[in-house]
């Protein structure tokens, strides 16, 4: 069975962790396509081409340590820089969403320019209060300077870059569903993402 589920929304707003469930539960492969230039960027410090190692990508080595460095983080700004990477990461993108068994991707135009044919698409939000207390509680154990306030702004101008950009912005597409978390455990936010996507398959079939 080829399946696309594509997922978008913000920062923080629970995309990363409901598209691991579902992938989990639904058993298709799943895509964190934000880890993908990092992981070229990665690829580059280390002497490789970026071209070669998009050739050589393989998404269970994506989740490897060393992703979140200052380091890696300005490698994967200018790998993303070049029209040729990112021409040839958008083909992997979508040779990787009609993968047989089924697909979940999550990032910020997944639904809208990577797989706008897809069968299910989720744009998942929050507001930035939770966002960021959700944030604060996954970084402020390594940084204890750490505010709620300092994360908001943060929150705020990545929000208006991602909006603003040229290429890709983040936006919702028409036809998906909006899933707000901001009042919504994982748990029954999933719950609510199985059942559209239940539905879907069901009036695939």
């Amino acid at each position: 069975m080829k399946f696309t589920v594509a997922i978008d929304g913000p920062a923080a707003s629970g995309k990363g962790t409901i598209s691991r469930k579902l992938s989990e539960y639904f058993g298709f492969s799943y895509l964190d396509t934000g880890l993908i230039y990092r992981f070229i960027g990665l690829k580059v410090l280390s002497g490789f081409d970026p071209l070669e190692a998009i050739e050589k990508l393989n998404y269970h080595e994506i989740e490897v340590d060393g992703l979140r460095t200052e380091a890696v983080s300005k490698a994967a700004s200018q790998v993303a820089s070049d029209r040729q990477v990112r021409d040839a990461l958008v083909e992997y993108q979508r040779n990787f969403s009609r993968r047989c068994g089924g697909a979940v991707l999550d990032g910020r135009d997944i639904g809208t320019v990577i797989c706008p044919n897809a069968e299910v698409k989720l744009y998942i939000t929050a507001s930035e209060e939770i966002r960021a207390a959700r944030r604060f509680q996954e970084l402020s154990i390594k940084d204890k300077d750490l505010t709620i306030e300092s994360l908001i702004s943060e929150l705020r101008a990545r929000d208006l870059a991602d909006r603003e950009r040229k290429v890709s912005p983040l936006l919702k597409a028409e036809d998906a569903v909006l899933l707000d978390t901001t009042e919504l455990s994982i748990d029954a936010s999933v719950a609510l993402a199985v059942n559209t996507i239940s539905k879907a398959i069901r009036l695939s079939t």
